[in-house]
């Protein structure tokens, strides 16, 4: 199971499909689009915030239990990340402490292992996507979601900031499985073929390592 990792733009679901496609294994994508509350969310964070984490979170442990039975599969979202995005949130003002709480609790509990089962609900690499907060901006505003734009709402431009920031924390401390970050700055992997070819040598080259 490899599992893609990045803050908002960072091109998360543009290498999974590269990956997908170059390894032959399955690809889970996010459901941004077809998410209902998301757009809620930008209208009213502080009410829907709690709402849209859980509901990322139930549809993330829902890939990962089909994920075991495909055996072989590329994710474009950690589920461990849900939990810096609602943080963030709640920093904010978004949620309650109370629902921090629950939210921590919902996600260790689903995230414990079985003692009888045969597979880990932890991915066996995890890549992350590290971009600046520049690029971050530009590829928001290329993919043209009319909620994500600062013109819309510019609060939004603090708000990426800090999220782009927590990222580079988040890695550095992230330890549930081996790990690998990709300069998505130095490699633009979705419109150059060359850069392309050398992300997925650096990850091929990762998970040869781990005979994985």
């Amino acid at each position: 199971m490899l599992v893609l990792a990045g803050t908002i733009g960072a091109g998360k679901t543009s290498l999974t499909q590269m990956l997908s496609d170059h390894l032959s294994t399955p690809a889970y994508y996010e459901s941004v689009d077809n998410n209902k509350i998301l757009p809620l969310f930008y209208e009213n964070p502080k009410k829907y915030a709690f709402l849209l984490q859980i509901d990322f979170l139930n549809r993330r442990m829902d890939d990962i239990k089909q994920a075991w039975q495909d055996g072989q599969s590329v994710m474009d979202r950690s589920i461990f990340e849900d939990s810096l995005l609602f943080h963030l949130n709640a920093d904010l003002g978004r949620s309650t402490d109370t629902e921090v709480q629950i939210y921590d609790s919902l996600l260790q509990n689903m995230m414990q292992e079985m003692p009888s089962s045969k597979h880990s609900k932890n991915p066996d690499l995890l890549i992350h996507i590290n971009i600046s907060f520049d690029t971050m901006l530009e590829r928001i505003q290329k993919r043209g979601r009319p909620y994500e734009q600062i013109d819309t709402d510019p609060s939004l431009f603090e708000y990426y900031k800090d999220l782009n920031s927590r990222y580079s924390n988040w890695y550095d401390s992230y330890d549930k499985s081996p790990k690998i970050q990709i300069d998505g700055d130095r490699y633009d992997f979705v419109e150059n073929e060359s850069d392309r070819k050398q992300v997925l040598g650096l990850i091929d080259d990762k998970i040869n390592e781990l005979a994985i």
